[in-house]
Parts: structure tokens; C-alpha cells; sequence
């Protein structure tokens, strides 16, 4: 039996650190499509596994426990699969690279599409995007961090931190060529470090899976297309292998499974 039950759009985007973080901790878990994930979402908040607006949301089958909103997941398998530490401070960082992380999945979305790229928005979202890139930069230079060893926040280990900055510069740059081109010339220790992360076998087999799973897809709908668009980079059927959760998460299919019998 798996470890986990996850609901997630077959896009490596948000939930992609949640499979990254169980995949580096050598767990198992359950995918589930865009019907069940629109059929919980139209279920009332008191029959959800956790009551919640979208996901990602993990079920943790030996316990019963259900989360949603990916930085408390995050942290939640960092903390039951000791991939953070117990001093205080760096539980804290780990937060807070988290929660970065999902900020700058907002921003490269315009949060979550309400509107769409043009060159000139892309132009003067560059020194945006590099600033964030120099933050990750600054944080592991702080601890020790070079383009040789080392991880974000001085562990000795990789961790949450480590293993959510490589996903979302990894994820971001197998699909992008110009992103990492930015990110080679103003951050070299974070692409390395992202690298380095990247290149550890379970992540690497989950990099490879996704390829297989999702093609080249990125975020999916209108707003990957738009992004694609201004990097010039068309991808064949980059953004169609969402289009289906797309129409979910917007609650347009309209045929629900019955999944709601939680309690």
C-alpha cells in the first residue's frame, strides 16, 4: 500500500515539490486525476479530506491526516521525514524558501493567469526574476554555499530547501532555456546547487517521469502559452496536457465522480 494519497493537475508545477520531497524520502503515493480532484473540490468544505479551495492536498494514509496549501504540506513531510532540522532558526529559513518559492510561481504566472504575458510585460519582469535568483544567491553564500558544495542553509545533508529551490529552478529551466541562462549568469551557486540536487537519483527519475508523463508541460492553459509565446519558445503540446485540469480547477467539465464520503 502507498504511503500517500495526492491530489494534483498533471502539470509539474506546484505539486511538484510534494512529489520531489517523497520521491527524495524513498515514499510511495497515489495519483489522482483531474475528476477526482474536481469532484472533491465541489464537495462541501465539511465532506473534503481537508477542507480546501485547490490543490495540492495529501492524504497520509497511516495516519489519516489530510493537508492542504503546498508550503504546509512542505513542511509537514520536512518535519515526519527529517528533512529539517530542529534548531529553530533554519526551521524558520526553510519556511521562508518556501513560501519564496511559491511566490515565484505566482509571479511567473501572473498570479495564476489573470493575465497574460506580452514581450513588454516579460521585458520588465527580467530584473524581477533576477532579483529573485540573487536572493537564493545571497542565502547560500550566507551559509557557506559555492558553486562546488554545499546546500542553501549550511546543512550537511540536503533538505526542504534545498530539494524545493532545485524543483523550481530545474522545473523552470529544462522548459525555459532563457530562464536558465539568467539563472547561470547572475546566480552560478544556485545553478549549481540546483544541479547538484537535481542530479540525486530518486529526483532524477522523478525529472524523468515527468518528461514521460507530461511531456514538456510546464503550468498549463492559456497562461503557459503566453508565456511560451514571449520566450519564443513554442513547445509542441506543451500546455494541451493540462487542459483538461485547466477546465477542472475553473469547475467547467462538470461531471463530478461521487468522492465525497470523507468524514
Amino acid at each position: 500500500m502507498s504511503d500517500y494519497d495526492f491530489y494534483y493537475w498533471p502539470v509539474p508545477f506546484r505539486g511538484q515539490f510534494i512529489r520531489a520531497l517523497m520521491a527524495y524520502a524513498g515514499k510511495s503515493w497515489d495519483e489522482h486525476g483531474a475528476d477526482e480532484i474536481e469532484a472533491l473540490m465541489q464537495c462541501p468544505p465539511a465532506r473534503q479530506p481537508v477542507a480546501f479551495m485547490g490543490p495540492p492536498v495529501l492524504v497520509e494514509r497511516r495516519s489519516g491526516l489530510a493537508l492542504s496549501q503546498m508550503p504546509a504540506i512542505a513542511l509537514y513531510l520536512g518535519e515526519t521525514l527529517g528533512l529539517i532540522g530542529n534548531e529553530a532558526g533554519r526551521r524558520a529559513l526553510t519556511v521562508k524558501v518556501v513560501i519564496d518559492a511559491n511566490d515565484v510561481l505566482d509571479e511567473v504566472t501572473l498570479d495564476g493567469g489573470r493575465q497574460m504575458w506580452t514581450p513588454t510585460k516579460w521585458e520588465d519582469f527580467i530584473p524581477r526574476l533576477v532579483h529573485w535568483m540573487t536572493i537564493w544567491e545571497a542565502t547560500g553564500l550566507r551559509y557557506g554555499l559555492t558553486e562546488e558544495r554545499g546546500y542553501l542553509l549550511g546543512t550537511a545533508e540536503p533538505g526542504v530547501a534545498d530539494i524545493v529551490t532545485s524543483t523550481l529552478w530545474s522545473t523552470m529551466s529544462d522548459r525555459f532555456p532563457v530562464i536558465q541562462e539568467l539563472l547561470e549568469t547572475h546566480a552560478p551557486c544556485l545553478a549549481a546547487l540546483t544541479r547538484r540536487v537535481a542530479a540525486v537519483p530518486a529526483l532524477a527519475a522523478l525529472r524523468q517521469k515527468s518528461f514521460e508523463l507530461y511531456g514538456t508541460a510546464y503550468c498549463g492553459g492559456q497562461i503557459e502559452k503566453s508565456l511560451r509565446q514571449v520566450l519564443g519558445r513554442q513547445s509542441e503540446g506543451g500546455a494541451s496536457a493540462w487542459e483538461g485540469a485547466c477546465m477542472c480547477s475553473l469547475g467547467m467539465r462538470g461531471r463530478a465522480r461521487k468522492v465525497c464520503g470523507f468524514t
